[in-house]
């Protein structure tokens, strides 16, 4: 493959009137015609950037002043905002940063689905600081500054941003960082440790730590130590994910309640959860409420992970059947009903990107269904969902643009009406978009 040519950066800063932002929330303006996404820029602002990478048809930038500001401009709340990738939009206001979030879910709808709703629902938000339960950081070995520096990589992506502490963090973790930097600077591996995995429950914490050469005796008793001292259980990964093993302490369990409705739920520290607890939990009230379910129903949720609609739901249906492609969520699923004591739900590993129409599970037939599926979205099992029965359908996405695909085809070659949608402010701060939408036969 040809590397691509770099091309010579301008000396002095560029001036830049920006005029809207980008999907993952740079600001977007022109100079000499040629378009400029602008890491801490604002729409309306004039700014003073400096300019970090060109290509052909773009370039990408640096705020380093800002001469004319917007309305919605806050102070950041990390003093590293500027050097750090993790975040994008923590120079705009929070109630900003759902408006232009809606506005996105709004234009994707319009623009790609051709679709609208019939009614906007409010936005789902909490807090938006310390929120971050599971989160993948890089860690470096740097040796001009003599350390391991572990974090988010800086808004260009090529090295490890120079933090202290990370405010979207859990608070297991947000003041942790230089405690790490100073753990895998100690090991004789320092230099073979990629990243870090971190994933808190409600009252526990763990990390996986990702190592590309063997530990020493002397590594493993600090890391113990440091697992003993802080609190954290550490588990080790030497190459794929089924190399991954407890190393301390004995016995530990991640695990999160959804007290709305009397449930805990164990999960592992690579397993997928919404990294958001608060709004994770009022996302589910959200669905449910949309369900309107009255007790009798039999409901299908497809991309079921470790039961975290499924078992909600199963308090209010008469069953629920859960699917997952993944064994080991199926698995944890499982177990988790068990935990619980609920005996009204199933459920089964399937490809669902295959036809299932003649699994014993599908054939039974359902009167709703859940859907929450990965970035990609669902478009090949849009006719499963449309065949199996169900009258009442709620997506919940993290895309909206593959939701507004799906949303277009469910409404005009699957008889479905789009009755309602809203965003969920899952990753304050970020550009990311959560959203939910309820469909049901027209």
């Amino acid at each position: 493959m040809a590397r691509r040519r770099r091309r010579k950066l301008p000396s002095e800063p560029i001036e830049v009137q920006i005029t809207d932002l980008a999907h993952d929330g740079r600001g977007v303006g022109r100079v000499e015609g040629k378009a400029v996404f602008v890491h801490g820029a604002l729409p309306g602002e004039t700014v003073r950037a400096r300019v970090i990478d060109r290509a052909r048809k773009h370039d990408e930038a640096l705020t380093e002043e800002v001469l004319i500001a917007s309305g919605d401009r806050v102070e950041p709340g990390c003093p590293w905002f500027d050097q750090c990738g993790g975040c994008a939009l923590q120079h705009l206001s929070s109630e900003a940063q759902r408006a232009w979030k809606h506005k996105r879910l709004v234009d994707n709808l319009e623009r790609i689905g051709e679709v609208s709703p019939e009614r906007w629902l409010d936005p789902i938000a909490d807090e938006p600081w310390h929120y971050r339960r599971r989160a993948r950081l890089s860690a470096r070995f740097v040796k001009g500054k003599g350390r391991v520096l572990v974090g988010f990589r800086e808004p260009q992506g090529r090295f490890v941003a120079d933090v202290g502490h990370c405010r979207v963090l859990h608070p297991a973790f947000s003041d942790r960082l230089e405690s790490l930097s100073e753990l895998l600077g100690s090991l004789s591996v320092a230099a073979s440790v990629p990243q870090v995995e971190i994933a808190a429950g409600d009252g526990q914490a763990a990390m996986v730590l990702r190592h590309l050469e063997p530990l020493t005796p002397d590594d493993l008793m600090r890391l113990k130590s440091w697992s003993e001292a802080e609190g954290v259980a550490v588990y080790l990964q030497s190459k794929g994910p089924d190399t991954v093993h407890r190393l301390c302490p004995d016995e530990h369990q991640l695990s999160y309640r959804l007290e709305a409705h009397d449930l805990a739920l164990n999960f592992h520290p690579q397993q997928f959860v919404q990294v958001n607890a608060t709004v994770n939990a009022r996302l589910i009230d959200r669905a449910i409420e949309l369900m309107e379910l009255q007790g009798h129903e039999r409901v299908l949720d497809l991309f079921c992970g470790l039961g975290n609609f499924s078992l909600p739901l199963a308090r209010r249906a008469e069953h629920v059947t859960g699917i997952e492609g993944l064994e080991d969520l199926v698995e944890s699923a499982r177990a988790n009903a068990a935990l619980n004591g609920i005996d009204n739900v199933e459920f089964e590993v399937a490809d669902l990107t295959e036809d299932v129409r003649d699994r014993a599970w599908y054939r039974a037939g359902f009167d709703a269904v859940l859907i929450d599926p990965p970035r990609s979205g669902a478009l090949e099992i849009l006719p499963l969902m449309a065949d199996c029965g169900a009258k009442r359908l709620v997506y919940v996405s993290c895309n909206p643009a593959t939701l507004a695909r799906d949303a277009g085809e469910l409404v005009r070659r699957h008889g479905f009406v789009l009755r309602a949608a809203g965003i969920a402010d899952m990753f304050p701060h970020t550009a990311h978009v959560e959203s939910i939408a309820l469909f049901e036969r027209a």
